[in-house]
Formats: structure tokens, sequence, C-alpha cells
């Protein structure tokens, strides 16, 4: 039986982000006790088959998030373009149509939000590169409840505007290499 995941490692990026988190992707290993959230800006209008080129690429199930889906440990998830992905108390995913946030459903910020409300401290927070603020407020909601948050080096992003924005709501979220973030996914056991 698979158990729901204790601790769950975010990310959210938009323009820009891709190719650093396929590379992320790329250096997992075989199996690791986290879920890995995936929040990146797609137009719901076009379709992407991201997570079925990926789940080829890696040999592994990567997942387009669904309503009511548990979130379960050594599992790699995507929010689906078109909705805002939330996280519940029981630890299941929800899917909401408001408005977009930031011009952008899905929104970094709505989730992280959620994620910072019931993971409180045994999460952590990726916010990669991006052209525009969002996710800084929620990376901000998830380090003030105790959760690690990194900000890929803004030097280092294809567009630095998400990250720039990212470095300026806590002193608490540290700024790392893009091969700083890769050996950290590497390593998780």
């Amino acid at each position: 039986m698979e158990n729901l995941a204790k601790h769950i490692i975010v990310i959210g990026g938009s323009a820009g982000a891709y190719e650093l988190i396929v590379e992320i992707l790329d250096h997992l290993p075989s199996k690791f006790t986290d879920a890995i959230v995936i929040v990146l800006h797609r137009n719901s209008k076009y379709e992407t088959k991201i997570e079925t080129s990926l789940s080829k690429r890696l040999n592994r199930n990567v997942i387009s998030v669904r309503d009511k889906l548990p979130i379960l440990e050594n599992h790699i998830y995507f929010a689906p373009p078109g909705y805002h992905t939330l996280v519940e108390p029981d630890y299941i995913f929800s899917l909401d149509i408001s408005d977009p946030v930031q011009f952008s459903r899905p929104s970094i910020d709505v989730f992280f939000d959620s994620v910072a409300a019931v993971y409180n401290k045994d999460a952590t927070a990726f916010l990669l590169s991006g052209a525009n603020n969002d996710g800084s407020s929620g990376l901000k909601a998830m380090v003030d409840q105790g959760a690690a948050g990194y900000v890929q080096d803004p030097k280092e992003a294809i567009i630095d505007t998400m990250p720039l924005a990212g470095t300026q709501v806590s002193k608490k979220v540290q700024v790392i290499s893009n091969q700083h973030i890769v050996d950290y996914f590497s390593q998780l056991k």
C-alpha cells in the first residue's frame, strides 16, 4: 500500500523554468519519501504532454493532479493548466476554477499558501525562473510556517523577475545555484 507523504517539496516556475525542472527530475533517485509537486504556468488553451513525455523519459509516473487525489510519497505531480491546485487538510489535492492570480491559473501563490496551511514545517519550496511575481507571497507564507524556502539564483534564471521577488519576502529564503538545486533533489531519500 502506498503511503501519504509526510513531507512535500513544491516547485513553482514560469517562463524559463522548464529546462531546470527537467534536469531536477532527471537526477531524482528511484525512491524517495517526499511528494514533489510542480506548479508551472501553462496556458489551458494549448494541450501539453509534459506529464506523458516526462513519464516516458524518467520511466516513472509523472501525474497531472486530479481533484481528491491523495498526495503520496515517491510521486511527482504537476498542477494542471486552467485550475488552481490546493492541498486539503487530509492530504489530498483539490482543484479550483476561481479567478486567475497574477494572471495565472494555476497560481503558485494559491498553491504555496495551501501547502503552508497544511504541511507547515514539513515542506520545502523552490521558486524558479518566471516573468511575474507569482509565488513570492506564497513562499513567504511557507517560510513563516517553518518550511524551508529556496529561490533560484536570479543571475542563473532565464527570466529573473520571479526569483528576485522571492528573495525580497523574507530573510529565511535562501538563494541557491542551479547546481545546488539539482544536488538537493539528487540526494533525496
